[in-house]
């Protein structure tokens, strides 16, 4: 790894985690006794592919009666990308041209976001999360990585119920599993609640925002019947409240927690160097 940049990162590793020994990074909480590792952080790849706009990469497919849109990168043990709330498969724009070196990185867009399709006043992470299921089998991938963000970490926590032999193991970064003041901040609920109550807004964004303010509702006890190994990050300043974070690791059987230092809640767009090169050595480590 080039050092053209670097990030002190808290780390302590989880010893019950046999099968992925990476890191669990907690600087946050004094109960634990950090070390700390360097992570080496290669020089940002400036790209001029139209990531979600790339018609050479670009496919539809018809999935439970909608069009759902993703592009596909590289070769190799296919990786699925998913973004965040109202994004689209440019969120991962710094991610794609690093992962597609080592996977066959398949990026899609969201039921009703982007270009995928979908009825503008119903949706749900659990439908979100059977089309991603239903992808990978329309892909013929028998099993996959799946790193997803913010509503994309809720999906890929679902998909390790749904279909678990689909996949492989998970990275999710921003991720709740209730939609209360446990994981975020009142006035963000608030926030939210007012959006969905504007006159200007459209029936797309009054969806969307009706699913965060009401969903999702995935019980701890569920979180401890998924067996993939699972990497839960989040930023140190990130929307998702710590100790919801922490709670989702401490529910997952083979969970390592990565808390990225100085981050909000889109870290893999403020220090995507530090974010890829955290999440490849997961995989890397899955694959031994």
């Amino acid at each position: 790894m080039k050092n053209s940049m670097l990030l002190r990162v808290f780390c302590r590793y989880r010893t019950k985690v046999r099968n992925c020994a990476l890191i669990s990074m907690l600087p946050l909480l004094a109960f634990f006794t950090p070390v700390i590792c360097i992570a080496q952080a290669n020089s940002r790849n400036e790209t001029a592919v139209a990531y979600g706009n790339n018609k050479s990469a670009g496919h539809y497919a018809n999935i439970h009666g909608i069009q759902l849109y993703y592009e596909t990168y590289g070769s190799g043990m296919p990786l699925l990308m998913l973004h965040g709330n109202g994004g689209a498969i440019d969120a991962f724009s710094a991610q794609i041209p690093f992962f597609e070196k080592y996977y066959r990185v398949i990026a899609v867009d969201s039921r009703l976001q982007g270009k995928s399709g979908g009825a503008d006043d119903t949706l749900s992470y659990d439908m979100m999360a059977d089309d991603f299921c239903a992808l990978l089998d329309f892909l013929h991938i028998d099993s996959a990585y799946v790193l997803g963000w913010s509503d994309g970490g809720i999906n890929a926590l679902l998909m390790a119920l749904k279909c678990p032999a689909m996949v492989k193991a998970i990275a999710v970064s921003g991720a709740n599993v209730v939609p209360d003041t446990t994981a975020f901040d009142a006035s963000i609920i608030n926030d939210m609640i007012a959006t969905v109550n504007r006159k200007d807004i459209t029936r797309v964004e009054r969806t969307l925002n009706n699913m965060m303010i009401n969903q999702p509702n995935i019980a701890y006890r569920e979180l401890g019947k998924i067996t993939c190994p699972a990497l839960v990050m989040a930023g140190d300043h990130d929307l998702i409240r710590p100790e919801h974070t922490l709670k989702i690791y401490q529910s997952l059987p083979h969970a390592q927690l990565c808390i990225f230092p100085d981050s909000e809640h889109g870290v893999c767009q403020q220090h995507p160097e530090l974010f890829n090169e955290t999440v490849y050595t997961f995989f890397q480590q899955c694959d031994k």
